[in-house]
């Protein structure tokens, strides 16, 4: 399966990734609008998050993993992996809140949503041609997506 991989070798903290991906799930589809205007409605809040530290930056976000810790900690079932792609998927409407998988995940890619009490994590940019926005949004080729 493919997933994201983030290389902070490359990786200048733009965050654009975090753009790209706030308006690949925005209504108007435009950088701007998304930005100022969507961002915090209707669950619409970056997948990924640029952590830095001094001169080391790093895109993190959803690592879909194989045995994803996050799905064995959710009381809901509002995560589950789908056996056909590979993915972790998330069911808004079965998540209660309980931040369980936020505290499971390893990498820290979960997390709360800013005013509701849900999360918000990567899902690849599903349906999106060409793969996941904040890949192609990278202007250093920081974020891969790939098998690995």
């Amino acid at each position: 399966m493919k997933r994201v991989y983030p290389d902070k070798e490359y990786c200048i903290g733009c965050h654009l990734c975090e753009v790209a991906c706030i308006t690949a799930h925005s209504k108007s589809k435009d950088a701007i609008i998304a930005f100022r205007e969507e961002q915090g409605k209707d669950g619409l809040t970056a997948c990924k998050k640029v952590f830095e530290k001094g001169d080391i930056c790093v895109a993190i976000s959803c690592r879909h993993c194989d045995e994803p810790s996050c799905v064995a900690a959710c009381i809901s079932g509002g995560l589950h992996k789908d056996p056909e792609t590979g993915r972790t998927v998330y069911d808004r409407e079965k998540c209660v809140g309980c931040w369980s998988c936020l505290m499971a995940c390893p990498y820290g890619a979960i997390k709360r949503h800013p005013t509701e009490n849900k999360i918000v994590k990567c899902d690849l940019c599903e349906g999106r041609e060409g793969g996941p926005a904040c890949v192609a949004a990278c202007p250093n080729q920081a974020l891969k997506y790939e098998e690995r």
